[in-house]
């Protein structure tokens, strides 16, 4: 899960599940040992955090497809149970790519690195350190600027280095080879998330110890050889997708995600120490994971036949909903045929103290408020109900295509995103609770058997935490182009009144670029409320402007 904070209303739901775990019925003691076969399992050492895409997540897809496979669920992936999807993670430094000074060989990304906006060429010359003469590669010394610019907050080096590099092309260099020979931390590395537009010529830093080896004397004369060869880097996510047929008209859909984060390598781990650990994710998402699993086969045998059920483990969530959003934009039925999906992400861990049970999407369909009711004081937890449909999490996807959506979460915790997120701080006796309660609403539906009407509803204001302004979109972060594609705009914020729409790739905002998500986020950090400027943004093939306020 990425992260939950939303505004709630207080509300009971009128399904009664019993709190007491001496009263346990032989199916409750089922279910729980179950769920706690599946966590084990999911949350083992041995799948190093199931980062999506990763050998880890093999054991677990395959571990998932089992369980589909056992309780008779029929395969609906596009490769049996599986789907699998692209995940574009940037760029890369192949190995195509050399440094050579006076015949000496360079190592890339020690010694020296290309930017990410530099072209695939070759440049063979001797240029002198201090000329900065057309037709020659040129020399850059950072300190100065560094200097220049160490009291300004808004100053953004890796734009600064665009921009004249870019103006360096035009008056004949033929490539820039950057340095830093004062004491300042420039911070500068190889950023594989920039997606800027290439330029004409490579742009390459080149570390302390060489620059100092090879450029101390301004006078020196060079024997450059360079070759700059940059990929994408990609790797492969799968869905595990299973079903069950009851020759319905309408099909429901349970989801949750079971990938997380590997060692940390995706830059999304709470961990600040630098350590490579394995990061399990048994609430996260582990304990989804795992109820999803028992639904299927509580279902499978059930009395609840008017709908059909599909059932989907998802990977990719912790990038930002790669696999929901590609099934959604890919589906194996007709969606137009889905009623309504109910989403579990985190449900393993309910305070036996606070007993909070969060319930996202309450919102999307008027059919909600029959079904979560204020009436009923016999549950083993308490309510807390938001209405947007948008969210941390995969039923976002859904609903973004106009399907009802409900969102099931015990809350935050301090193992979130950390390796300490393991098997035995699972609330097994809590997460069967949640399972019956689900499992209550669908049988619930299935009695009235009724189409579910859809309702939009508010969305939820992304990133205020770390900024003081927001633009008031959803970033699409599948998007593989250059820019931020709004995967959704929030009515009534700065975006929505400027007249951008769902669909609109915004590529500067003031005098900043914005080549990806990240840059994004970063641009955002330097407005203040109140502040105006341009946006300018592309609608399909259009270049457009327009004025916002924060």
């Amino acid at each position: 899960m990425i992260s939950f904070s939303t505004k709630t209303v207080l509300v009971l739901l009128f399904i009664s599940v019993s709190a007491s775990a001496q009263k346990l019925k032989k199916a409750d003691k089922t279910t729980i040992a179950n769920l706690r076969t599946h966590v084990a399992f999911l949350a083992d050492d041995k799948l190093e955090g199931r980062r999506a895409g990763s050998p880890g997540e093999k054991l677990a897809m395959e571990y998932i497809r089992g369980q589909f496979e056992a309780t008779g669920l029929l395969p609906k992936g596009t490769e049996g149970y599986y789907q699998s999807f692209e995940i574009n993670e940037g760029k890369q430094i192949t190995p195509a790519t050399y440094f050579k000074i006076n015949n000496t060989d360079l190592e890339a990304g020690k010694d020296f690195f290309p930017f990410p906006f530099s072209p695939g060429k070759k440049v063979e010359a001797a240029p002198a350190i201090a000329i900065q003469e057309a037709d020659m590669p040129w020399f850059v010394d950072l300190a100065e600027t560094l200097e220049e610019s160490k009291s300004n907050p808004h100053f953004d080096l890796n734009e600064y280095i665009r921009n004249n590099s870019k103006k360096a092309a035009d008056r004949g260099a033929t490539a820039i080879i950057l340095y830093n020979s004062s004491t300042t931390d420039d911070k500068l590395i190889f950023n594989g998330k920039d997606k800027s537009e290439l330029l004409s010529i490579p742009v390459v830093y080149v570390s302390k110890d060489v620059s100092g080896k090879y450029f101390k004397d301004k006078t020196a004369t060079l024997d450059i050889k360079l070759n700059v060869a940059i990929g994408e880097k990609k790797r492969t996510g799968h869905n595990v997708v299973g079903y069950i047929d009851n020759s319905a008209l309408s099909t429901v859909v349970l989801g949750a995600h079971f990938d997380h984060l590997g060692y940390g390598e995706d830059g999304n781990s709470m961990l600040r120490t630098g350590e490579k650990l394995i990061h399990n994710g048994a609430d996260d998402n582990a304990s989804g994971t795992a109820a999803l699993l028992e639904l299927a086969r509580v279902l499978k045998s059930s009395k609840a036949k008017k709908s059909n059920y599909l059932f989907i483990a998802f990977s990719g969530e912790e990038l930002g909903l790669y696999g929901s959003k590609y099934y959604t934009d890919n589906p194996t039925i007709d969606l137009g045929s889905v009623n309504y999906m109910l989403n579990m992400d985190m449900v393993g861990r309910l305070n036996d103290s606070t007993k909070i049970l969060s319930v996202g999407g309450y919102g999307t369909s008027p059919a909600w408020a029959r079904v979560i009711r204020t009436d009923d004081t016999k549950l083993p937890f308490v309510i807390k109900a938001d209405s947007s449909g948008s969210g941390p999490s995969d039923h976002t996807s859904f609903y973004r295509k106009d399907i009802p959506v409900l969102f099931f979460f015990t809350g935050q915790h301090r193992d979130y995103h950390r390796p300490s997120d393991d098997a035995d701080r699972i609330n097994y006796t809590g997460e069967l609770h949640v399972v019956n309660y689900i499992n209550n609403i669908i049988h619930s539906l299935d009695k009235e058997n009724q189409k579910l009407a859809f309702l939009k509803t508010r969305e939820p204001q992304m990133g205020t935490r770390a900024f003081s302004v927001t633009m008031g979109i959803m970033p699409d972060y599948t998007f593989s182009g250059t820019g931020v594609r709004a995967d959704g705009v929030t009515e009534g914020r700065p975006a929505s009144k400027a007249g951008l729409k769902t669909g609109d790739v915004i590529i500067q905002i003031g005098e900043y670029t914005i080549s990806s998500v990240e840059t994004y986020m970063q641009t955002l950090g330097k407005f203040k409320k109140g502040d105006k400027t341009k946006v300018k943004f592309k609608r399909g093939a259009e270049t457009l402007e327009a004025l916002v306020e924060f």
